[in-house]
């Protein structure tokens, strides 16, 4: 039965086949050769309501549309649309390519609040040349509730439920701000998306409750899949209420959905939790990744008295791969509290290859700092491959600084070929606990937890104690690897690194 029921479809697409090859062979017009007639360029001018009626006729008319704004024209939206009052211009349902000629669709700051723009489920939009700005969004489309309660903010400038390509633009200065969640406060992206040599920069998401909630990728959230390409994501922040216990996460790129980053440069955003948990001043991910030929740079993670993580910060269950990146000048602070890697925070598979973490800090005067160049967490399984770890500094004045370089305490598994992990500090000023200044080791509560160095070098390293390798408990393993000229020792306590010597 199932055999003739697999060769009636195979005969099905079989003479499915012919029938078009036999159409396009005698010139009979196909669906898309039909719509493909219908699609139609339009010049709109410098004015609103005709950038409004454009759209509403592209959305109603069959095939693609073109419409070509007035060259560095600002179109200034000074009230919402209609029909759809959470946006600013109508949503795109249907394929629309806006080329903007350097042009600017902004919401005016006198205007009651808005975002920008909403491409629906149906639409389909690729965005050129055009700056994004002034959008502050009031509702979150692709939340649904249940679960969610009511009041869920996302995509202060650009909500993507579709298919959304954007090149050569900016999203700039757009807000996304709740009292219950904020996502997204320049693209949030629950459909498909990539954006290509693209800025989004100087975006917000704002949690503002007195309950534990969260604010999520100031620069760009993302629930379904998206490739960033040679774009900037710069200058964005995160930032919850103070003393709520929430979480401020990817300040600038927060991924909760596949990922792919090419090219591209992630600087100067900043994630803000008084009292809570900062988490990647410059990019979180939940979800498979690959990163190459990137920098992640100048970020910073900030939580007095509550817990700070790393610039990249990785607490997907599916591998996240790091390759020819570079990751550096990075800080994690929180004062009277715990900062956890200042360059990469781990706690997930993650494979970084020919990458270099290099001159960041945590620092937590005080408190506790963990891991200046790398933390890896209880779930972590980090794999280093002809990397480097350079420079990195875990600093706590009065408190507990451990890992300088990588910091493996919890159970995770560590593994490096022919890597680099030199000139790294764990410094405590002023009196304290500095151990690892090259790399700290506990096997963690299930005991299993281990780090194994093949073909690599541990050099030139500082701590109180450790300087190179600091095992407190668990399995250290050196494989054809140096470990020298670290400072006060090489490796502590003594004998526990089998084939260390001092």
């Amino acid at each position: 039965m199932n055999q003739t029921l697999t060769r009636i479809r195979a005969c099905t697409v079989a003479v499915s086949a012919s029938l078009a090859l036999v159409t396009a062979l005698t010139g009979g017009a196909t669906a898309q050769t039909q719509a493909a007639a219908h699609a139609t360029t339009v010049d709109v001018p410098c004015s609103v309501q005709k950038l409004v009626r454009a759209i509403n006729t592209a959305n109603n008319s069959p095939g693609a549309d073109t419409l070509r704004l007035a060259r560095k024209c600002t179109y200034n939206l000074t009230s919402p649309d209609a029909t759809n009052p959470a946006n600013g211009l109508p949503a795109i349902t249907s394929k629309i390519t806006i080329d903007g000629n350097d042009a600017t669709i902004t919401r005016q700051a006198s205007a009651p609040d808005f975002r920008i723009l909403l491409v629906d489920k149906t639409g389909n939009l690729t965005l050129n040349k055009t700056t994004i700005s002034g959008g502050r969004a009031t509702d979150c489309p692709g939340a649904p509730t249940p679960p969610f309660p009511p009041g869920l903010v996302c995509g202060g400038g650009i909500n993507n439920q579709g298919t959304l390509t954007v090149n050569h633009s900016r999203v700039i200065d757009n807000t996304a701000t709740s009292s219950v969640l904020a996502e997204g406060g320049g693209i949030d992206s629950d459909g498909t998306a990539t954006v290509n040599d693209t800025d989004v920069s100087n975006n917000t998401a704002i949690y503002t409750g007195t309950t534990p909630g969260s604010a999520d990728g100031g620069g760009i959230a993302n629930d379904g899949p998206l490739t960033l390409t040679h774009s900037r994501v710069t200058d964005n922040t995160v930032r919850v209420t103070e003393n709520s216990n929430s979480q401020a996460f990817g300040a600038g790129h927060a991924a909760f959905a596949k990922t792919t980053i090419d090219y591209s440069t992630i600087s100067g955003n900043r994630a803000e939790a008084p009292g809570g948990t900062a988490q990647a001043g410059g990019f979180a991910t939940f979800a498979k990744t690959t990163i190459d030929y990137s920098t992640i740079s100048g970020n910073r993670a900030e939580a007095p008295g509550g817990i700070a993580l790393g610039a990249l910060s990785n607490g997907s269950p599916d591998r996240v791969k790091v390759t020819d990146t570079v990751i550096r000048d990075n800080t994690t602070s929180a004062p009277g509290g715990t900062a956890l890697g200042g360059g990469v925070a781990n706690n997930g598979p993650m494979d970084m290859t020919r990458t270099r973490v290099i001159d960041n800090t945590a620092t937590a005067a005080g408190g506790t700092a963990r891991g200046g160049g790398i933390r890896n967490g209880a779930l972590g399984q980090l794999t280093l491959k002809r990397s480097t770890v350079l420079g990195n500094t875990a600093s706590a004045r009065g408190g507990i600084a451990q890992g300088g370089g990588i910091d493996n305490p919890a159970g995770g598994t560590v593994t490096t070929h022919q890597s680099d992990i030199s000139d790294n500090t764990a410094e405590t000023p002023g009196g304290g606990t500095a151990q690892g200044g090259g790399i700290y080791h506990a096997a963690g509560s299930t005991g299993t937890g281990s780090t194994t160095l093949k073909d690599s070098t541990v050099t030139g390293n500082t701590a109180g104690d450790g300087g190179g390798i600091f095992n407190a408990s668990g399995t250290v393993m050196l494989k054809n690897t140096v470990v020298k000229r670290n400072n006060p020792n090489n490796c502590a306590p003594l004998g526990s690194v089998p084939g260390c010597i001092g």
